[in-house]
């Protein structure tokens, strides 16, 4: 497998500067008051300002609610703080109808993330298809604040795959958290995880290159990560401001005889634009899945070395 995270690319004189970002900072701005919204299911964002409505350049995924044909719809009354519940979505396709037929892609038929626009609280989800096109999935929302679900999904028939987006308003007073900065590693729990662009490179917006994570615990290097979603690590990266999507497995697959299971792994990246990402890296040793997060600066003007140690 070598699939690349492609969400368009301009701007060629950007570069990267990495970084893993790991505990709470300071709690910034007033309290939000949310208040769930009426149902509606037409909410479809305008184009991204960087996509195809600006200079032919393809649009980061998650930023519609309907696109060539499919719409999320999502349900008609979002979760409570705190409290634990089924959350229930179907996909409608080009004709109306509740989507039933999916392709199998990285092991499942539709990935489900779900994370407050701050940023925080990432979860990554795999809902059950009903016979009637419903998924459903549990789901706790510890605090309130607004949420994006994205629906990552490849319907039968179809060869490119779509990742829609909706919000979830989740009732109650809460205070945005700033985004943290970009440092070298990120720790969860006892293992280490270490961001750096493979032998050297220097990384630039609009052209691809290879980001590496080391995962180290209690300083020794893992070498022994378990397959996860047919890969030895699953990342998705999400744009600060608008939530832009973007995901990729690494390169290479388990057991086809030339890719170590750690304790580095390798993605292939275009990132499109100027901007604040945050990365969640979910890999698996153990037998359980763990995510470490990092944030990503891409700023615009000269070119900069990407860094780790």
């Amino acid at each position: 497998m070598n699939t690349a995270i492609r969400a368009g690319a301009f701007g060629a004189g950007v570069a990267l500067t990495f970084g893993a970002a790991f505990g709470v900072g300071r709690l910034v701005g007033s309290p939000v008051d949310d208040k769930p919204p009426a149902a509606h299911h037409g909410d479809e964002a305008a184009p991204d300002a960087h996509g195809e409505g600006a200079g032919g350049h393809a649009t980061p995924g998650g930023l519609q609610i309907s696109e060539r044909g499919y719409t999320l719809v999502p349900p008609e009354e979002p979760p409570a703080a705190g409290e634990p519940t089924d959350l229930a979505f179907r996909i409608e396709g080009p004709d109306g109808a509740p989507l039933t037929s999916y392709q199998v892609s990285h092991e499942k038929k539709l990935h489900l993330i779900v994370v407050r626009r701050d940023l925080t609280g990432f979860q990554h989800l795999h809902p059950e298809l009903g016979p009637d096109g419903t998924w459903s999935v549990p789901l706790l929302l510890e605090e309130a604040g607004t949420y994006r679900m994205f629906a990552d999904f490849l319907p039968e028939g179809e060869e490119d795959g779509l990742t829609l987006g909706a919000d979830l308003a989740v009732a109650g007073t809460h205070t945005p958290e700033p985004l943290p900065e970009p440092a070298a590693t990120a720790a969860v729990d006892d293992y280490t995880v270490t961001l750096e662009p493979a032998d050297g490179d220097e990384v630039r917006a609009g052209a691809e290159t290879a980001l590496t994570w080391h995962v180290h615990r209690d300083g020794e290097p893992v070498t022994d990560l378990e397959p996860y979603l047919g890969a030895h690590g699953h990342l998705v990266a999400l744009r600060a401001g608008d939530l832009g999507y973007l995901h990729a497995h690494p390169r290479g697959e388990p057991g086809d005889g030339t890719t170590p299971a750690g304790p580095g792994t390798t993605f292939h990246t275009t990132v499109p634009s100027a901007g604040d990402y945050r990365l969640y890296l979910d890999f698996q040793h153990e037998g359980r899945v763990r995510t470490a997060e990092f944030t990503l600066r891409v700023d615009a003007g000269a070119g900069a070395q990407g860094h780790g140690h």
